[in-house]
């Protein structure tokens, strides 16, 4: 679409694949560090880590956690749901999660066909709420690095999404105007909410096509449905 010039892409679960690339890394140290002989399987292990990564995110996100606390402290309370109360392991885990996961290359579907199309059309940039040295592993490692003109990253800007100042920040970082810009990704609060809210126009990728009420300039259930958009 012709009005556009910028556009900006989250990273994890819109084109970095976190769930298959995270459960890769957790059954690696599960087995490393023989977690079998504490929990019955690594799908119990898998669940637990889950649901206290989900809520201390949601508590970093709301600015009540710091990352480094984070970081670890989630390994510390699946652990201890197995009674073992391990600093030192806990600590081990954080670190190693942190290290290996940006190693793994796992991509959305149709990520790199949609890329491609988009490169060579769009100056194209990423906003991301993960850690420095995570994201920018993640996208080196997978082969992304090339497509993006710009990295931003909570990090770097010091504000987390859906905060507009995150927003406006990419925009004017790159000297480019609202009406000209779009944001594509998967988090409705995240992404769309919070480009909605900076007056950017948003695209919500949706592959579980997930109901909802917000009304996003565009919604796509496949990275592939962006070749119709623009």
């Amino acid at each position: 679409m012709q009005r556009y010039k910028h556009i900006y892409l989250d990273l994890d679960r819109t084109l970095w694949d976190f769930k298959v690339n995270s459960t890769e890394t957790l059954k690696d140290l599960f087995y490393k560090y023989s977690l079998d002989n504490n929990f019955s399987s690594f799908d119990l292990f898998y669940k637990s880590f889950e649901k206290h990564n989900h809520e201390l995110w949601a508590q970093y996100l709301a600015g009540n956690m710091k990352k480094a606390i984070l970081r670890n402290r989630r390994f510390y309370m699946t652990l201890g749901e197995c009674g073992i109360y391990d600093e030192s392991l806990s600590n081990r885990l954080g670190d190693e999660y942190i290290t290996m996961s940006p190693t793994k290359t796992g991509l959305l579907p149709y990520t790199i066909e949609a890329l491609e199309y988009l490169y060579d059309r769009y100056s194209l940039y990423i906003i991301t709420n993960g850690f420095n040295e995570v994201q920018f592993a993640k996208i080196r490692n997978s082969g992304l690095e090339k497509y993006f003109k710009k990295i931003i990253t909570s990090d770097s800007t010091g504000f987390l999404k859906p905060r507009k100042e995150i927003f406006n920040y990419a925009i004017t970082s790159v000297n480019a105007r609202k009406k000209e810009c779009i944001m594509i990704g998967d988090d409705l609060v995240n992404d769309v909410i919070g480009a909605k809210n900076a007056g950017i126009d948003q695209v919500f990728f949706n592959p579980e096509r997930s109901e909802h009420k917000e009304q996003p300039s565009f919604e796509i259930n496949s990275l592939l449905e962006l070749t119709e958009i623009f």
